[in-house]
Parts: structure tokens; C-alpha cells; sequence
């Protein structure tokens, strides 16, 4: 985490961290633990990153697009900020689960090479390789 979070700042053009292991308390006593936000100050938007180690999962992404309608119901200001965006990190991936689990999702959300993000988004991030590179270096550890 320590190293994909430096990797998230260093590439990440305009990234400020906000929060790691972030806690979004909500009024009825329960709370989503966000693994990594970000703030991208040029955007200006939230950014969620979820790191799963392990194979994708379908739920994964209603995880994440939860965690996204979180932020951009508690911390989000409409009036300036842009829309809150997510990204799913996952070890291992197949082509036709991710696709087709992100083809049903509203939110912004995307799994490591960034399918499913507005064009803008994906400029401000590092590409899926540089974030792919840190995962693989830290699991050869």
C-alpha cells in the first residue's frame, strides 16, 4: 500500500492524499473503510482506489461504486468539485468478467487499464501499467 500510494502521488499529476484506510462514517452508525483517497487538485475531484490482492470479482465493483456514491454524497461539493471517480486494482483480471461487470455500472469506475473512465480522468492517472509495474514489483517481495 505504502508503495502504490507513493506511485498514485508521485504519477498522479496533481494528486493530493486525502486518506489511507479512509473511514466514511454515515449517521446510523456504519461506515465504509476506503483503502486509499486521493484528491486530484487540477480536476478538481475524489478519487477511490481499491486494492484487491487476488482474483477480480464481480462484486468488487458494486464494492467500489458504493464507495464512490459515498464520497460524492458526503464529501463532495457540486457546485466545484467534479465527479468523484473509482479505481479498482486487482492482481489477476479476466477480459470478459471485467467487462461485462463494468457494462451494468453507472458510476465512473474503472479496473486497472481505466475501461469505463470519462477521457479526462484517464489523463490525470498513471497509465495501467505503471500501477500493474508497482503491484507486481511489491507481491515479487
Amino acid at each position: 500500500m505504502d508503495r502504490l500510494q507513493d506511485t498514485l502521488l508521485e504519477f498522479g499529476r496533481g494528486m493530493a492524499l486525502v486518506g489511507r484506510q479512509f473511514h466514511l462514517p454515515f449517521g446510523d452508525g456504519t461506515e465504509f473503510v476506503i483503502d486509499l483517497l486521493l484528491f486530484h487538485v487540477d480536476q478538481p475531484r475524489y478519487v477511490v482506489v481499491e486494492l484487491k490482492v487476488g482474483s477480480f470479482e464481480p462484486a468488487f465493483v458494486g464494492q467500489l461504486g458504493a464507495y464512490v456514491a459515498a464520497v460524492d454524497g458526503e464529501l463532495r461539493r457540486p457546485a466545484i468539485h467534479a465527479p468523484t471517480i473509482g479505481i479498482l486494482l486487482c492482481t489477476d483480471k479476466s477480459g470478459p468478467t471485467v467487462q461485462y461487470s463494468l457494462a451494468s455500472t453507472a458510476a465512473p469506475v474503472a479496473v486497472a487499464d481505466y475501461q469505463g473512465l470519462p477521457a479526462e480522468a484517464r489523463g490525470a492517472l498513471p497509465t495501467a501499467a505503471e500501477l500493474e509495474a508497482v503491484i507486481d514489483s511489491e507481491l515479487d517481495r
